[in-house]
């Protein structure tokens, strides 16, 4: 379609509004190979400026009016110089901005409007360009301190909008190497500690195949990954020894543990659903986790593949959209709408231990007490060298009580007997399931590595036996 036919701002349907604002970030002026699509690029700024009047329509919503700003920005200091029309336009699209500042929403979406502020302070060279300049420097080392943690995790848990912010934090760099001795020498100091921090939080949270786990609202293609991101940093002169992972990484502050070995990787969920009064990308994930075998995705979370108010939205956020235990048909936390969370899951009774010839790692979390005061989920990892063992338990009594396992689509189970499956996967390992305690049966579902993208797949549902709880032990040949 072209855009005399999709316009600009038609947002009858909720779950148009993600494409709506991506259409108006203008990601695509300093895409790959954008100086091949100049004379469309020029088209389509002109076009913007003359079908969005100032302050009406989504695309003036603060936080892609955020990311627009510094596209433009970055499009001229490229060398691609914007027209009068578009200068004016910038400097108009800022001063809005600074009088709209997400302060209700607070999180990404505050640190991506002061970072909008900063780049058209120092593009710009005028009394109320310094104020916006202060102004968002005020608010990045404000919230630089509030929404990374201490082992250098975004806040919010999710490892992709920890990518955005990451790289956020890198343009913000970049452009004080542009405007030398603008912003204090301390400033830039500290945040490429924050970088460096933020990098080594990253590395544990990601797949062997080099892209980040599903954890929390999560996909590929939104933001860069980590291979992309170092090559950024370096760039930029930012240099460092990624650490050596551990077999057992423990990310104490935002709640996810990392196992490690030659060919597995194992990343355990044993986090809350974020920070309290920011929960609007935290899933019902709780005790879930993602396994890689021979560097490839084994179980994997469902993923994200659109925002909204919609079913499909409701369904990628719920318990059941992940590897864990959903118990009288109830999600873990109360995710409801869009971006809501009510009553959530608390984790607690951690233990890790690193032993000889195994490593065992169990937890606990009270989110189903609200359905009955002595309901407590229960789930022990036993990971050795050729074999992972995962049980779940349930305190209290329960109608019902289910484990999920999603398959990567990649991979196919083909049963041996009963209680036994083949696990077919690309690399062809030979892989072997075993549910040991709980009724097992398969059931297709589906994975979302993009927004817009839904894959078919399998899914092994065990059924918890009351006082026994489930087991299932995934085996495999070094």
């Amino acid at each position: 379609q072209s855009l005399s036919e999709v316009g600009w701002n038609d947002n009858r349907n909720a779950t148009t509004k993600l494409w709506r604002y991506n259409q108006h970030y203008f990601e695509d002026l300093n895409a790959v190979d954008s100086l091949k699509r100049k004379v469309w690029h020029e088209q389509l700024l002109k076009n913007w400026i003359s079908k969005n009047s100032i302050g009406k329509g989504v695309g003036w919503d603060p936080y892609p009016t955020s990311i627009r700003i510094v596209n433009w920005i970055k499009l001229h200091l490229r060398g691609n110089k914007l027209s009068d029309a578009s200068l004016k336009s910038l400097a108009l699209q800022a001063s809005w901005l600074n009088k709209q500042i997400e302060w209700h929403i607070l999180g990404n979406h505050l640190f991506s409007n002061a970072k909008a502020l900063i780049f058209a302070g120092l593009f710009f060279s005028s009394k109320q360009s310094e104020i916006w300049l202060k102004k968002g420097l005020k608010i990045i080392n404000d919230e630089l301190k509030e929404q990374v943690l201490n082992d250098g995790g975004h806040f919010e848990l999710s490892p992709m909008y920890h990518s955005i912010f990451l790289e956020d934090l890198l343009d913000l760099i970049n452009i004080s190497h542009t405007y030398s001795e603008v912003i204090r020498k301390s400033d830039i100091n500290e945040w490429k500690q924050v970088v460096k921090n933020m990098f080594i939080w990253l590395e544990t949270m990601t797949h062997p195949d080099g892209d980040i786990a599903f954890f929390n609202d999560a996909a590929l293609d939104i933001a860069s990954n980590l291979d992309e991101l170092k090559k950024y940093a370096f760039e930029l002169g930012i240099n460092f020894i990624p650490k050596k992972l551990n077999q057992v990484t423990h990310l104490i502050d935002s709640g996810y543990i990392r196992f490690n070995t030659d060919n597995v990787t194992g990343l355990l969920d044993v986090a809350p659903i974020g920070p309290n009064y920011l929960p609007a990308h935290g899933h019902a994930d709780v005790l879930s986790f993602e396994l890689s075998l021979f560097g490839q995705r084994l179980l994997v979370n469902s993923g994200t593949s659109e925002y909204g108010f919609t079913k499909v939205r409701q369904y990628e956020r719920s318990t059941e959209a992940h590897n864990t235990v959903v118990v009288n048909n109830k999600n873990s936390s109360e995710v409801w709408s869009g971006f809501r969370v009510a009553r959530r899951a608390y984790p607690l009774d951690l233990k890790i231990e690193e032993l000889e010839n195994f490593v065992n790692i169990s937890c606990a979390h009270d989110g189903y007490k609200r359905l009955d005061e002595k309901l407590i989920h229960r789930r022990n990892w036993q990971f050795s060298k050729n074999s992972l063992v995962i049980k779940d338990y349930i305190d209290g009594s329960f109608k019902s009580a289910y484990a999920y396992f999603h398959f990567h689509p990649s991979t196919v189970l083909t049963k041996n007997n009963n209680n036994s499956w083949k696990v077919k996967m690309p690399s062809d390992n030979q892989v072997n399931l075993n549910v040991k305690i709980g009724e097992p049966f398969i059931q297709t579902g589906y994975y979302s590595p993009e927004f817009g993208k839904k894959l078919s797949s399998q899914c092994l549902v065990v059924s918890l036996k009351k006082r026994e709880g489930s087991s299932i032990q995934i085996l495999w040949e070094s």
